[in-house]
């Protein structure tokens, strides 16, 4: 168990360095921070709460992505070592279509995660890359003697 939250926990912080990394250096980069911030106001809205002002909003947004990434990320361990990287790369996978096709219907837009093809691709890989980390890092963590 400890194993799938430490690789999720792995996944969802690559996936968000990779992110962050992106955004601050390719003009069309996705930008899946707008739409948790969208998500956030939406929901603090629902409920009769003004959102915060940028900082805070970034900085609630960066934890939340952090927290249901790593948990979605974690059900690598799932199945056991045996496929774990081909598991986080199919969780990856259809986390990053989600990122691309889920946000339209869910009025939050489309421009930050497929404004060109090369966003939504961008998109897609980026959670496949953090997929791809949870599993790598659940094989590592599996093949440790235990009590190291």
């Amino acid at each position: 168990m400890m194993n799938s939250i430490a690789s999720g926990a792995a996944g969802a912080v690559a996936l968000t360095l990779a992110h962050e990394a992106t955004r601050r250096t390719v003009a069309d980069a996705p930008r899946m921070d707008v739409l948790g911030k969208r998500a956030l106001a939406a929901g603090l809205r629902a409920v009769d709460v003004f959102p915060p002002g940028e900082p805070a909003m970034h900085a609630v947004t960066l934890a939340g992505d952090l927290a249901s990434n790593g948990a979605y990320y974690a059900l690598v361990g799932l199945g056991g070592v045996d496929g774990a990287v081909t598991r986080g790369a199919l969780l990856g996978l259809v986390a990053g279509l989600g990122a691309v096709f889920l946000p339209g219907p869910l009025g939050l837009g489309t421009a930050p995660s497929r404004r060109t093809s090369r966003t939504a691709l961008m998109t897609v890989g980026l959670y496949t890359l953090g997929g791809l980390v949870a599993g790598a890092t659940f094989g590592a963590l599996a093949d440790r003697p235990a009590g190291r």
